[in-house]
């Protein structure tokens, strides 16, 4: 049986959209290569956002030239948004690529592959629009307990420094019954947490014209049993209203914890950056937020040096964490990206100046997150047992995992206790707080759950069996894989 293995770049979109190329690949009959193994096929999922994407992309390219002239039948695939954006040029740059494929077919990988054996050609096939929904396909999940589902890809805003809307298109939503048909049949599996995932997520519904859809789908998410944990990922300001808070509020499954971008704390560089929203009307979401859930804990996206920041419009990014008082940020410095319009914008902010800034930043948003960690010290917190969150858990003698407002706890179990599995919950108190995580060697109890049930299932299959999860959604009206004749920052 021929090896696959899928590496991924990039936002949750990307990691999600890689768990349906594994399910692709296993149901077109590939085994996942053994950590260690060199693949017979190597898939790269490519992000267009980061900084020096294209460099990496062609480097480890270029690495694996050479291992393909010595195996022969090995096949190299490229797809996402670096492959919607360059399209046939990666093949010119790199010939021994034997697939390129785009945002909108990733369904198509395995027929391309296919093409390309026995054309023994390079097969690109970029569509512009989508040509099958994402979550219609097969998935292979990394997670026993944990699980994304979209809510919609695509996005309609135009922010001048973001790429995605061109890569990904615009914004189209399922249908409010496939998305729960989705989680139920999840939560049969044994997931007990979801994140329900899009590029701007509270303005579900604008494909169908109900302003009110994501707020609803909340909610149908709190009836569904066995369902212990929602989240969403990311929402924009411009769309964040009311009934989306109060939906937060009363839903008792849907986490208190909020990751919203604010980018700039300028209305200047806000308006230049055309994020359709000011600085008071981002903070009133703030100050809602926290009076309906007092202990929410929020956290942020900010861009540093964009292009025409001046020290003023910085020192308001600045009083905006400090009023804000997020429990984490993703900080990042501003780079041009190619077929951005703040590419070619004029008063590019020097680069050590960006450099310094970033550096203050950071270290305001430490102490800020630092203050609100400290605020939980003595509290229990239920905590949903984690794989490969605690790096070094081994020499503390920890486990770890997120608590419902996502912040990392790292634990300690007392002596003959017996330990939780990952996806079960276990129950402590806060002893240390640090800016980026949480200690708690105060114990309180651990719940078996049907999650952890499901984990244990997975340490229990023959090693012959790929590891992670199958999902086989049905097909909602998708036409199926065609025979092989000759396959962001969100927010």
């Amino acid at each position: 049986m021929r090896t696959y293995e899928v590496r991924t770049y990039g936002c949750q979109m990307n990691v999600h959209d890689s768990e349906r190329l594994r399910g692709l690949m296993e149901d077109a009959g590939y085994v996942r290569a053994p950590e260690g193994d060199q693949a017979d096929v190597v898939v790269f999922n490519t992000c267009a956002v980061r900084e020096n994407a294209d460099n990496k992309l062609y480097g480890n390219l270029g690495h694996l030239a050479p291992v393909k002239a010595k195996r022969p039948g090995m096949q190299i695939a490229v797809g996402g948004c670096l492959a919607q954006k360059d399209k046939a040029s990666i093949t010119k740059k790199a010939p021994w690529v034997d697939v390129v494929f785009g945002t909108h077919n990733i369904g198509s990988l395995p027929v391309l592959l296919e093409r390309a054996r026995i054309a023994e050609e390079s097969q690109v096939e970029i569509l512009e629009s989508l040509d099958v929904f994402p979550s219609t396909l097969p998935t292979r999940r990394e997670s026993a307990y944990s699980a994304w589902v979209s809510v919609s890809v695509g996005c309609n805003n135009t922010c001048t420094f973001c790429i995605v809307p061109a890569l990904r298109g615009r914004e189209k939503d399922r249908r409010p019954g496939d998305v729960l048909a989705e989680v139920e049949a999840l939560v049969a599996e044994g997931v007990l947490e979801v994140t329900l995932l899009g590029q701007n997520v509270n303005s579900y519904g604008v494909e169908f014209g109900d302003r009110y859809a994501f707020s609803k789908l909340l909610r149908a998410c709190g009836e569904i049993d066995g369902l212990e944990r929602v989240r969403f990922t990311s929402p924009h300001p411009r769309d964040f209203t009311a009934d989306v808070i109060e939906a937060m509020a009363e839903t008792p499954n849907v986490m208190p914890s909020l990751h919203m971008p604010l980018q700039s704390g300028s209305d200047r560089v806000l308006k230049a950056m055309r994020r359709s929203y000011r600085r008071d009307r981002y903070l009133k979401i703030i100050e809602d937020v926290r009076a309906a859930m007092p202990d929410a804990a929020i956290t942020t996206d900010i861009i540093v040096g964009f292009p025409g920041e001046t020290e003023e419009d910085f020192q308001g990014t600045l009083d905006v964490v400090r009023e804000a008082r997020f429990a984490g940020a993703f900080t990042f410095q501003y780079s041009k990206r190619p077929g951005t319009p703040a590419e070619s914008m004029e008063d590019q902010v020097p680069r050590a100046v960006v450099q310094e800034r970033y550096e203050r930043l950071v270290a305001l948003q430490d102490d800020m997150a630092w203050a609100e960690n400290k605020l939980t010290l003595g509290r229990s917190l239920e905590v949903l047992v984690a794989e490969g969150e605690g790096r070094k858990d081994a020499a503390t003698h920890r486990l770890s995992g997120r608590a419902r407002d996502n912040r990392l706890v790292h634990f300690a179990l007392p002596e003959g206790v017996e330990p939780p599995r990952p996806g079960d919950l276990a129950t402590v108190e806060v002893t240390y707080a640090a800016p980026h995580h949480l200690v708690a060697d105060t114990f309180g109890s651990i719940r078996r759950t049907r999650a952890g049930d499901a984990w244990q299932r997975l340490q229990d299959t023959p090693p012959t069996t790929p590891p992670g999860v199958m999902l086989g959604m049905p097909t909602l009206g998708a036409k199926p894989l065609e025979p092989a004749t000759g396959g962001c920052q969100i927010g």
